[in-house]
């Protein structure tokens, strides 16, 4: 019998290897394509996908072996992801003082809200073959939603520093000064997700769904159950969003309510940069 599966699983492992060799090669011929029109995406394509192939497969390793763990463990798989994800946002805002932790509490208001609010209300089970693929989903998008507002909040007080500092001499509060690039931001990082909501079921029918189907779960059921998780989506990337925009917002004046944040600092990595205000 174990000699049975493990051949099973082996066989498997192949077949999934050549699917990926497929998939490599169009992705590669796509990276070609873009050559030849001058586009030159080469090194970021092939470290990208040998990453996102090499890190799919650990992460299929550690499954195999955690799958049927307790809560606490994908709590623990949860938090790294989290991790992971502060550490991929925080990049887009380098210079800014404080980036990574900004993006970690962020991500964890959004995420961690929501993963909650789903456990609590029985959206989610424990279990964790069912907890860390939607909470990763979840986390995904709040990173994306992080880096996003955060990354249009900057840019939109870069290209504004006059109009800021107009308000600033004429007594307004630092705060009012930059109300509408943080609502600017906040929207445009919840575009993409408001965009996936509309076009659910009518463009792309997610993965939860198709896997629910291929299990036995009812067609219906597995519908709503998919709006669910990507309601949890755009509810964890507004938390985030604005989670971003609000720490970042006390980090772009300095105590004299003064704006730190300068057009050539922007473009600096340097941990000077952008002096935040404690």
């Amino acid at each position: 019998m174990l000699t049975e599966l493990e051949s099973s699983i082996g066989s498997d492992v192949l077949m999934g290897l050549a699917q990926a060799a497929g998939a490599i090669a169009l992705c590669a011929a796509v990276v070609a394509l873009c050559r030849w029109h001058a586009v030159r995406i080469e090194r970021e394509a092939a470290v990208s996908m040998a990453r996102g192939l090499v890190q799919m497969v650990l992460v299929g390793m550690v499954l195999a072996v955690l799958l049927h763990g307790n809560l606490l463990i994908g709590t623990l798989i949860l938090l790294m992801m989290t991790v992971t994800a502060a550490f991929t946002a925080a990049r887009r805002l380098q210079g800014l003082e404080g980036a990574l932790l900004l993006c970690f509490w962020a991500i964890t208001a959004g995420a961690g809200t929501v993963i909650a609010a789903m456990l609590a209300t029985r959206s989610l089970r424990a279990d964790i073959a069912i907890l860390v693929p939607v909470g990763s989903m979840i986390i995904a998008n709040a990173m994306n939603a992080c880096g996003q507002a955060a990354e249009r909040f900057r840019a939109e007080i870069v290209a504004h520093v006059g109009q800021i500092e107009a308000g600033l001499s004429l007594g307004a509060e630092p705060t009012v000064t930059v109300t509408p690039y943080l609502q600017s931001a906040v929207y445009a990082s919840l575009l993409p997700r408001l965009d996936m909501l509309k076009s659910l079921g009518l463009v792309w029918i997610p993965g939860v769904m198709a896997g629910m189907m291929v299990s036995g779960a009812s067609p219906v059921y597995a519908a709503i159950y998919q709006f669910v998780v990507v309601a949890m989506i755009l509810a964890a990337s507004g938390i985030t969003g604005l989670t971003a925009t609000l720490l970042m917002r006390s980090r772009v004046f300095t105590s004299a309510a003064q704006l730190a944040l300068r057009p050539a600092e922007a473009s600096t990595s340097g941990p000077a940069a952008t002096r935040a205000h404690p």
